[in-house]
């Protein structure tokens, strides 16, 4: 070998990138006034292809494989550049790698809540969730459409754009599909594959396909969250006189629990937090079975009953016979705390008018009178 192609060996380049990140979706091969000599190596990676940019115009693209550059393997470029015989001196050119692996574990998500008229909750608002994986299937298309000249391109400098339009499509899915919100949950599957199916034409603009998406969570404001938790708790315990029970239980025990609630009255007060919402709730039910009872004719008024606070404690519910004989017995009297269905708290039995009668201090028995004559 003679001293000129020993010296001509030493000018070959290697063409290569090595990617040491997780997010690079394109990188441009750094070269000193982007001279690349005569026979350089290109080495082309699986999960890569090189494209070659002369001048502002795309050229060559190469898919994964190692290869000698000469004009034989770059025919647009030697186009361009009016190589007719071959060249031999370093010519200027840009090389993009774009990587053609899966970016999976892509997030997306409504940024503000999407209106829905829901069958029945009326209207409602609803968050969503989702992740997607995509890749490049067409580096010329990717690099002319979004890239541009950006020497360096993350996954996240155009997931946004995407976010946008899953987002979209997924806010028509839900509209049109006229689905329940409490029933969504068991369409995950058919809203991903729809959403996607809309979602594949729009990623091929850019040069990406769009391998999965998915739904992972529909969620409904926290409010709306809390009432459907009281409403599943009222079905558990088996309707609204048992919740009721429960809930001035709850009241009861907590305000034994705090010293600052005076005692009996405290407790009073607490039971009577916690039935009020009870009977507000049993108000709205005898409502609407108002017109059942009514069917029949000559129906008897319904049974008036007390609940009453004895020794701490609630009893009942008590008739009028049955509180009768509390006030006989010495357990009811005018201070003791009673409450009844549409009393909003817990009162003394005096200020009640149906009880009044029980308290009236029966008149003395009359004189004999002495007879006629």
């Amino acid at each position: 070998m003679g001293l000129w192609d020993k010296i001509k060996g030493e000018f070959i380049d290697i063409i290569e990138w090595l990617d040491a990140s997780s997010d690079t979706m394109v990188h441009r091969f750094e070269r000193h006034e982007n001279e690349i000599k005569n026979g350089a190596k290109l080495t082309v990676r699986e999960s890569q292809v090189a494209v070659f940019i002369n001048e502002g115009q795309l050229a060559d693209v190469f898919k994964p494989g190692m290869y000698t550059l000469t004009t034989e393997n770059l025919p647009i470029l030697s186009t361009l550049k009016g190589w007719k015989y071959g060249f031999n001196s370093p010519f200027k050119a840009e090389v993009y790698f774009v990587n053609t692996k899966q970016f999976t574990d892509l997030k997306w998500g409504t940024p503000n809540p999407i209106m829905l008229r829901d069958a029945e909750f009326g209207p409602i608002r609803i968050r969503a969730f989702g992740n997607y994986s995509m890749r490049v299937v067409d580096a010329a298309k990717f690099i002319r459409e979004v890239v541009g000249t950006d020497g360096n391109f993350t996954s996240d400098k155009i997931t946004d754009q995407l976010k946008n339009l899953v987002v979209t499509r997924f806010t028509d899915a839900v509209g049109e599909s006229k689905i329940p919100v409490l029933d969504m949950a068991a369409n995950y599957n058919e809203f991903s594959k729809f959403v996607e199916t809309q979602l594949k034409p729009e990623f091929q603009e850019y040069g990406i396909d769009l391998t999965k998406l998915l739904v992972s969570n529909i969620s409904l404001p926290p409010n709306v969250e809390e009432a459907l938790d009281k409403r599943s708790t009222l079905g558990i315990m088996g309707g609204i006189g048992q919740y009721t029970q429960v809930q001035t239980a709850d009241a009861i025990l907590a305000a034994a629990n705090n010293p600052s609630s005076g005692g009996m009255a405290g407790a009073g007060m607490g039971m009577g937090m916690g039935m009020s919402m009870g009977s507000t709730m049993m108000g709205a039910m005898n409502q609407a079975q108002q017109p059942q009872q009514q069917q029949g004719a000559g129906a008897p008024p319904p049974l008036v009953q007390f609940f009453l606070v004895l020794n701490g404690q609630q009893a009942g519910p008590f008739d009028m016979n049955g509180l009768k004989q509390h006030v006989a017995g010495g357990q009811l009297t005018p201070e003791t705390l009673v409450w009844k269905n549409g009393l909003a708290n817990w009162i003394p039995a005096s200020q009640v008018v149906e009880l009044a009668s029980l308290f009236q201090t029966p008149p003395p028995i009359a004189p004999p009178v002495p007879p006629v004559g």
